[in-house]
């Protein structure tokens, strides 16, 4: 996927990039290559699979959810800055939360944020299930997203609870996503979320199959949750 293909495929979308944004991406670009070499932060570097696996990826969501009536957004397990980063250069009004446990991508995003002249963008490096403890942090987004980070049951507990009452959560998935949603029925019950609907696309070129998860918050997730660091992941709520 080159640029002007990526420009033409978001602008059948209804989202229209002005020359700066499109700056702003090819910056992106270069500055992931440049400090991959130092870090690893993704397997893909070849310009026109970032753009279609990474940016238009992560630029998906807005198909099916209006981020023009969302303020916040809290990104869990942003990796490179996938979702919200891209998310963030189409939608420049969006307030960006990212938390992420590895120092490393912290220092990465805080160069790239400042490099790419994003406002209202705050980093926190943290483990999600001391993050969405905190007073202030907790059911305080109106959107939480996380993409490739773990199962959905697993997912749930990370983010819903970082979710305000009738926020919403996106889990964007790849191809395991149905067995992931049947086996993930409890945490969503237990946490306060409601499946409002899963979309099912293919990326344009490369043809792998995506979903996408739009969980309601119904209810407030029980105090309890989440639970210690390790534990969603080592007993999910399955």
């Amino acid at each position: 996927m080159n640029i002007s293909q990526f420009q033409q495929l978001l602008e059948e979308k209804g989202i229209t990039l002005s020359s700066s944004q499109l700056d702003q991406f090819e910056r992106y670009y270069k500055i992931l290559v440049e400090w991959n070499e130092k870090m690893n932060l993704t397997a893909i570097t070849e310009h026109g699979e970032v753009y279609e696996k990474h940016f238009y990826d992560s630029v998906s969501a807005a198909f099916f959810q209006d981020f023009h009536s969302i303020e916040s957004v809290c990104d869990v397990g942003a990796g490179a800055g996938f979702p919200s980063i891209p998310l963030k250069i189409c939608f420049p009004h969006l307030h960006v939360t990212i938390v992420d446990s590895l120092k490393k991508r912290i220092t990465f995003l805080t160069h790239l944020t400042e490099e790419l002249g994003l406002e209202n963008v705050s980093l926190y490096h943290d483990r999600a299930e001391e993050f969405g403890k905190k007073a202030g942090i907790r059911e305080s987004f109106d959107l939480v997203t996380a993409r490739a980070v773990a199962r959905i049951s697993v997912l749930n507990e990370l983010c819903l609870p970082l979710v305000k009452e009738n926020g919403r959560f996106i889990a964007m998935k790849g191809s395991s996503a149905p067995d992931e949603l049947k086996n993930g029925e409890k945490s969503f019950k237990v946490l306060g979320g409601k499946v409002q609907k899963i979309e099912h696309f293919q990326l344009p070129f490369e043809q792998s199959e995506r979903y996408i998860v739009l969980v309601d918050k119904v209810t407030k997730t029980p105090k309890k949750y989440p639970r210690k660091p390790g534990m969603p992941i080592k007993s999910p709520l399955e």
